[in-house]
C-alpha cells in the first residue's frame, strides 16, 4: 500500500502544499512542533531516506535548503533546524522545523493546534517568501 506521503503526492489525501517541483514536494505539517514546520520529500517513494539514488538524495537536500530559506524568512524563527527521523512514515522525509531554542526540536513536545485558516496562511506566507526568491519553485 502506498505511503500516506505517496497519497499526499498523488493527491488522494489533501495537504497544505508549499512548494513543489517534478521530483519533490514540500508540505506542511499537519501535527507541527512549531509553526511552519513543514516536511519535504521525493514523490518517489523510498522507505529510507539513505536508500536514495545519489541525484535524487542531493536534489533532496537543495530543495529542503530553499524552502527552509522561504521559511526563515516568513516565520519568525532563530533558524530553521532539519530533521531526520524516518520512523514515522516510511517514505524518505526532511523535517524542516523554525527554531528559537533547542527545546523546539523536541519531538515529545506537545504538537501545535492549528486551524484550517492558520495552515492556509502560513502556507500562503512561505509560498510568497518562495515567489519572491524563485517564481519557478512556489507551489500554486
Amino acid at each position: 500500500m502506498p505511503s500516506v506521503f505517496t497519497q499526499i503526492v498523488e493527491g488522494k489525501l489533501p495537504a497544505y502544499r508549499v512548494a513543489e517541483t517534478e521530483e519533490y514536494l514540500a508540505f506542511l505539517d499537519i501535527r507541527p512542533l512549531t509553526r511552519g514546520h513543514t516536511l519535504a520529500i521525493p514523490k518517489k517513494e523510498v522507505d529510507y531516506l539513505l536508500d536514495l539514488e545519489e541525484p535524487l538524495y542531493v536534489g533532496l537536500w537543495l530543495f529542503a535548503r530553499e524552502v527552509a530559506r522561504a521559511i526563515q524568512a516568513a516565520i519568525p524563527c532563530e533558524r530553521v533546524a532539519f530533521a531526520v527521523v524516518g520512523l514515522e512514515v516510511p517514505h524518505a522525509h526532511i523535517h524542516l522545523i523554525p527554531i528559537r531554542s533547542m527545546a523546539d526540536l523536541n519531538f515529545q513536545n506537545p504538537r501545535l493546534q492549528l486551524s484550517p485558516e492558520e495552515f492556509q496562511a502560513t502556507a500562503a506566507a512561505i509560498q510568497a517568501k518562495l515567489r519572491e526568491f524563485h517564481p519557478q519553485k512556489a507551489s500554486s
